[in-house]
């Protein structure tokens, strides 16, 4: 159940809400993004060959 104190979709952004601090959050959640890929790859080596495999193959294919 979402925590009342931290409502999941709230009004637009209100002026409160710095863009440096949504960069922030932003930058953090990208951060947190790309360890996780990281760790998956690590704990899935044959699954992530196979996507590093077919990604090779899309850009082989693709045509300019």
């Amino acid at each position: 159940m979402p925590d009342p104190e931290q409502p999941e979709h709230s009004a637009p952004p209100s002026d409160s809400e710095s863009d440096a601090e949504r960069r922030r959050r932003r930058a953090q959640f990208l951060r947190e993004l790309n360890e996780a890929k990281a760790l998956r790859e690590r704990v899935q080596p044959r699954r992530a060959r196979a996507a590093r495999m077919r990604q090779a193959m899309r850009m082989r294919t693709f045509r300019w």
